[in-house]
């Protein structure tokens, strides 16, 4: 007996016959009678242009996975076209071999374009984008579920920073292996900064110069180094200039002038802007209830008052972030760009915009806020908490005296007030602390170390198992949640075997409106028989999954290289922390995207995109950092012999302001001990001493910003330098580079030679192999006399499409 193996698919329709189900009868068979007409129109559209397309059950009632596959001979016509548009459009194109082999990726990339692309550009328009396919939820392809276990054991402990680019670009395409390939590179690149920060934290002082200068220049090589290696990948992948032959977006609106999307899009700068200070607002309140007032309240609950900061944080910044992720994308939608490229990069740079405000601006007010003026500002807020707004004379300045009892009038008719208030001080007095000689005890030096610990070690270890532990735990309460489901509807069936709607008439599905289960019974078996149905289950649970977004591990990656560029001066051990965390990323990548993800489209670039861009703004936002941060704490820097009277700057504050010769001796020796630089060294005097330890600090920090500036100047010509030297090292004389130019140079020889047409016609294949991916088991025996899949299952013969849709109009 003959094996029987399971379809080829290039990808699969998901097709939604209604969006809710808690509409009318009336309205249940209107939506049912456009999507019986939208569904049969697809299949039309797609068998018209040569593909073979049938529908199967989801796994809701009224979801409609369609399956397609493209024949050897149109995949053959698609190559063809993609090359020749490839040489008339100046693209890398080799003159093609008699036999063309083409991999996974490349074909998923020319279908899935082939069907979603604009009539205009060649293709047949069916896309989630376009308004006229408004019940395709999305298109999507199937894993190659055997190459994904040999992938993920490939990785070794003794190679697991090295990625096998070609498997990579071959299964998942160019944008995935440029990925790989940034990750691989920068991981490899970290190792310089764990090196150096190691020496730094164990063999220098803190806030050493040498490693901050190194950092700079390290952060600027890697990126540099990068940008020559996008254009060696592209030759390699043959891609460069690839946005040249980029399809127009479905949701493009022609006949808009150059200008006026140019102005759309310096239209939506005020709008980030204040969004970006709406955050700002935010965050640092968060900040000043938990650095300050937390410290303050010593009453009931102290220890979980605490934690209510990061509860405000994980409660608010999503819901933030979320309503200005919606208002980015119609933004986006609104500049009306033509190629999805040029639409990523304009909402990458949205998002990446504010995400850099969550991630950097509690370390950047730490540094410039906490530590120069942390105990004016802890007295600040001690006043407004015990009767600062007395003087103003209003009424929430009579609550505030009642609260805080510090009613003193002698008024009669106001002594029960008085009262009152002293009956409420007696609680109240016990529940924050008002003391102004503890202001400086409950500051904490140690602050900035232990914020960088959190982001460079906590989160990472938390973001790990949200990206891998997290969808298990999740995916098993969901099939609790099914198997419940299918007991109670088995129970049901005895009534009704073939609904899914409860004797009573009731709605079996969520009030909310979410789609009812569909539940398989044993006499509802697919006519293909268990093979079939083991292969739709599969297919159904990947189309339960998630879709994969590479600009998640790119953004992570990118604010990772932004703690290490701009805030290790810190705590010099990050960069070693991340280069830990980065060589399980890249196997930790791998599984998610294979495991908890649907397998990503394919898509034709050359570089990482505006990633690139983010990458080069922090090594220039590093060096004024770092350049302030050494200025400001930097013991090193500091007038000799006053290192020893660091430690005891517990003493009053006027005492010790007495003790030095100046104010800004004052000032330095605080920095530097705040920030903990000087170990066991307190909090010191800081601004809030008197006006002139006030000046003193804001002096100093007037001339760290002017050192900034200063470093900004020298940035900018060190990487001038390193560019040059770069290009000159790493593109001039690169092997790719040589290669490139001997077939351009081939092929012009050619064309001198009046072989214009010959050569034309080499940029073709006269016959194109593809390549099964590793489910396929292929073999020439199990191949027809067109190349194609014999179809031993017979799934290509029958389909449940409109059946199901049916199935509704009876369910109403």
């Amino acid at each position: 007996m003959p094996e029987i193996r399971p379809p080829d698919v290039d990808l699969v329709i998901a097709f939604r016959t209604t969006k809710a189900l808690s509409l009318s009868k009336q309205q249940t068979k209107e939506d049912a009678r456009k999507a019986e007409q939208q569904y049969n129109r697809l299949l039309q559209s797609l068998s018209y242009a040569g593909l073979k397309a049938v529908g199967r059950r989801g796994e809701q009632l009224g979801h409609i996975l369609v399956f397609v596959v493209c024949p050897p001979k149109l995949v053959g016509e698609l190559v063809k076209r993609e090359r020749h548009s490839d040489f008339l459009s100046g693209l890398p194109v080799t003159p093609a071999p008699n036999v063309l082999p083409l991999s996974p990726a490349d074909r998923i990339r020319l279908v899935h374009s082939f069907i979603t692309s604009t009539p205009s550009d060649g293709g047949l328009g069916i896309s989630p984008d376009a308004p006229e396919w408004d019940l395709i939820e999305s298109i999507f392809p199937l894993h190659d579920r055997n190459f994904n276990e040999l992938w993920i054991r490939a990785w070794k402990p003794r190679n697991i920073a090295s990625v096998q680019l070609e498997r990579i670009r071959d299964q998942f395409g160019d944008a995935l292996a440029y990925y790989f390939a940034f990750l691989a590179s920068y991981t490899r690149f970290l190792a310089v900064p764990a090196a150096l920060g190691a020496g730094a934290h164990f063999l220098l002082p803190a806030y050493s110069p040498i490693y901050s200068v190194l950092l700079s220049i390290w952060s600027i090589v890697f990126v540099e180094w990068w940008r020559v290696q996008e254009r060696i990948l592209s030759l390699k992948f043959s891609t460069r200039g690839s946005f040249k032959v980029e399809k127009c977006r479905a949701q493009h609106k022609p006949g808009m002038a150059w200008w006026s999307r140019e102005l759309r899009v310096f239209a939506s700068i005020p709008v980030i802007i204040f969004w970006a200070g709406l955050l700002t607002a935010i965050l640092t309140g968060i900040f000043v209830f938990e650095a300050f007032i937390t410290h303050l309240y010593e009453g009931p609950g102290k220890k979980f008052l605490s934690f209510s900061p990061t509860i405000f944080f994980v409660v608010l910044l999503p819901k933030f972030l979320g309503a200005y992720h919606s208002i980015a994308v119609r933004l986006t939608n609104w500049e009306n760009h033509r190629h999805k490229s040029s639409y990523n990069a304009s909402l990458t740079l949205k998002t990446f915009a504010l995400g850099a405000i969550v991630a950097y601006l509690g370390l950047a007010l730490s540094a410039f806020v906490y530590v120069p003026f942390g105990e004016g500002v802890m007295r600040w807020v001690q006043a407004w908490l015990f009767g600062g707004a007395r003087a103003q004379g209003s009424f929430a300045a009579a609550i505030s005296d009642i609260l805080n009892g510090t009613i003193t009038t002698t008024k009669p008719e106001l002594h029960h007030l008085r009262d009152i208030s002293e009956k409420v001080a007696d609680v109240y007095s016990g529940l924050w602390d008002p003391d102004t000689a503890n202001v400086r005890a409950k500051l904490n030096p140690s602050r900035l170390r232990d914020q960088m610990f959190a982001y460079t070690v906590t989160n990472q270890v938390i973001g790990t198992f949200l990206e891998i532990g997290l969808p298990f735990i999740l995916r098993w309460v969901d099939g609790l949640k099914k198997k419940k489901d299918v007991s109670a509807a088995s129970t049901k069936a005895v009534v009704s075997p073939l609904s899914t709607t409860p004797p009573n008439g009731s709605d079996a599905g969520s009030s909310n409106g979410t789609p009812k289960k569909r539940v398989v019974f044993e006499d509802e078996k697919e006519r293909g028989g268990m093979e079939e149905r083991a292969f739709l289950d599969m297919v159904r649970a990947e189309a339960a999954l998630p879709e994969y977004d590479l600009f998640v591990d790119l953004n992570e990656m990118v604010v990772q290289f932004g703690y290490v560029t701009l805030w290790s001066t810190i705590w010099p051990l990050a960069g070693a922390m991340a280069f830990l965390n980065n060589l399980l990323e890249l196997r930790s990548d791998a599984f998610k995207m294979t495991v908890h993800h649907r397998r990503p489209i394919p898509t034709r670039t050359d570089t990482i995109g505006p990633w690139l861009e983010a990458l080069t703004f922090l090594t220039w936002l590093g060096a004024l950092s770092n350049a302030a941060l050494v200025y400001l704490f930097s013991p090193q820097l500091l007038p000799s012999g006053t290192h020893g009277a660091l430690t005891s700057s517990n003493a009053s504050a006027n005492a010790a302001a007495a003790s030095f010769t100046g104010s800004k001796q004052v000032v330095e020796e605080h920095l530097a001990s705040a920030a903990g630089a000087v170990p066991n060294g307190g909090w010191g005097v800081d601004s809030s001493a008197s006006s002139a330890t006030f000046s003193a600090t804001a002096d100093l920090l007037l001339k760290a910003a002017l050192i900034a500036l200063l470093a900004s100047h020298g940035f900018i010509l060190l990487r001038l330098f390193i560019r040059h030297v770069v290009d000159k090292v790493c593109w001039k004389g690169s092997a790719e580079l040589e290669e490139k130019e001997m077939e351009i140079r081939r092929v012009r020889e050619g064309e001198l030679k009046g072989t214009n047409g010959g050569s034309a016609s080499k940029i073709g294949a006269d016959k194109v192999v593809i390549e099964r991916e590793v489910m396929s088991h292929d073999s020439a025996a199990g191949l027809d006399e067109n190349g194609e899949r014999k179809d031993s299952m017979h799934f290509w013969e029958h389909d449940e499409g409109v059946e199901e849709i049916q199935r509704i109009s009876k369910e109403a």
